[in-house]
């Protein structure tokens, strides 16, 4: 796949349900059930880049392996008491490239300020643009977080 037909989302989550992901080694990456338009057009090769809510922080960013399908088996769950039905049965195979310990995860705001996708948003309200499950974003947007998430895992290594 060439790079111009790549494409690049955000996948925003809880930590409870990033820690999911890590339990399922990055195998595997669910969206909710109103994101199928979305989870339909993503291919093997494109990028996923993991916001955690609550940190207000990236954790990684992975390859899609798969073309999507559907899967009801519990791994995520809504932190709505009255979604609990929400099973994320979009799902896409993942590959991990870079991912940040628990303790480690990037903080999003100075790399958020500099985006695309942020800037439709007053700076004051910067966290609006981290919105709802899944993002598309510019290969831009993704290179600018991937390589920040690159420069804390080399740190945390070197550690």
């Amino acid at each position: 796949m060439s790079g111009s037909d790549q494409a690049y989302w955000i996948v925003v989550g809880s930590p409870e349900n990033f820690a999911a992901t890590r339990a399922h080694g990055f195998t595997v990456q669910g969206l909710k059930s109103r994101h199928r338009k979305k989870a339909e057009t993503m291919r093997p090769g494109d990028k996923i880049v993991w916001y955690i809510t609550g940190h207000k922080a990236f954790a990684g960013y992975a390859t899609i392996t798969t073309t999507y399908f559907e899967d009801h088996t519990p791994i995520w769950k809504s932190r709505d008491p009255k979604k609990d039905a929400e099973d994320y049965p979009w799902r896409v195979g993942i590959r991990p490239d870079v991912t940040l310990a628990e303790d480690e995860l990037l903080p999003a705001e100075p790399i958020a300020r500099n985006m695309e996708h942020v800037a439709k948003w007053p700076a004051a309200n910067w966290t609006l643009a981290f919105q709802g499950n899944v993002h598309k974003i510019s290969r831009a947007d993704f290179e600018l977080i991937a390589s920040a998430l690159e420069a804390a895992a080399h740190s945390a290594a070197a550690d």
